[in-house]
């Protein structure tokens, strides 16, 4: 009887996230200037309607992605994933690794046991690195906030500019043969007894999605508004002229120098992309703005003190340079095009 009025309760929560989510523009309008009674045009009201708009938009577009892609991951453990990798050639398994990096679960502090598995299993090294790369860069929260704050078309030029830089620095990595450089203890571990996989009910699965909700969205909500908040900012007072003076598209040494600042930074997408896309609005060039944003996501420090475990510091480098690289051709190829 629970499970059943639970299963009410959620299926009646779709018609009310589209009533919220496609009157937003109304209900902001409403609490900013007949509630809060602010003056149309200034400075702090735009900030102020950038705030309340974008949060609610955000959280709810997390919430339904989320879920979703919650539901896929059921059918991709981690195991499965390392499976489905064993024997294929570098270049075909960097293309499966890179896609299937975007649907696997995976955070900074699961990297070590996710690349010990791999090889154990004999993943060839590069093909490992297609996944690490993959996996936080292009993540479901990453997907959503673009599309939510820039439209579709730019989510799309994200996915496929990062799979493009999770093959491509794999390939490279692979065809260096730096397996010299992965710490020597990894390769005396001999691969234990797989976990067997769960068998779930379609019920399970839509568990799980509400599971997944629950987990990122309660992680990642404060990230969201600290990140907008600083957008708000950047929206109602940072003069458009300023941004463009160091990160439009006609200052060469906009990218690499974004590349630059955002390796040591330590954000995840929730906080992040809010503040590329205030960034944007104020002049800064959408090449500039991708580069700063995957240096961020895709270069971690954490991530990389985390993985100096397993590998030795010329691999490290290696691996930060090439997928460097990577970004600023993406960073200056988008603002040559747009």
């Amino acid at each position: 009887m629970k499970t059943k009025l639970l299963n009410y309760i959620r299926i009646l929560l779709l018609p009310l996230w589209f009533i919220i989510y496609f009157n937003l523009g109304w209900l902001t309008d409403t609490l900013v200037y007949d509630v809060f009674n602010m003056t149309k045009g200034t400075h702090l009201t735009e900030s102020v309607w950038f705030f309340i708009f974008e949060v609610p938009k955000v959280l709810l577009l997390l919430t339904i992605i989320i879920f979703v892609v919650g539901i896929i991951r059921t059918w991709f453990s981690p195991e499965r994933t390392r499976k489905a990798l064993e024997g294929k050639s570098l270049f075909t398994g960097n293309v499966m690794a890179s896609v299937l990096g975007i649907v696997t679960p995976f955070c900074s502090c699961s990297a070590i046991p996710l690349f010990l598995g791999f090889v154990e299993s004999g993943i060839p090294l590069g093909v490992t690195f297609s996944f690490l790369i993959a996996a936080p860069m292009i993540n479901e929260v990453a997907i959503v906030l673009l599309f939510g704050l820039f439209g579709w078309k730019t989510a799309l030029i994200y996915v496929g500019t990062g799979l493009f830089i999770a093959i491509t620095a794999g390939w490279v990595i692979g065809k260096l043969h730096l397996e010299k450089w992965v710490e020597d203890w990894v390769y005396t571990l001999k691969a234990g007894q797989a976990p067997e996989e769960e068998k779930l009910t379609f019920n399970d699965r839509i568990k799980r999605g509400f599971e997944a909700v629950k987990e990122i969205v309660g992680k990642v909500w404060i990230y969201v508004m600290i990140g907008i908040a600083v957008g708000a900012g950047v929206h109602g007072f940072v003069p458009q002229d300023f941004m463009a003076s160091f990160m439009g598209e006609s200052v060469w040494y906009s990218v690499p120098l974004s590349v630059l600042i955002g390796i040591p930074l330590y954000s995840n997408a929730a906080g992040i992309i809010p503040i590329v896309s205030a960034l944007i609005e104020k002049g800064a060039a959408l090449g500039t703005a991708l580069a700063f944003m995957m240096a961020v996501i895709g270069l971690s420090l954490p991530e990389m003190i985390i993985l100096r475990k397993v590998l030795k510091l010329p691999l490290i480098f290696t691996f930060i340079g090439v997928v460097g690289t990577g970004i600023l051709i993406v960073g200056y190829l988008f603002n040559f095009i747009f």
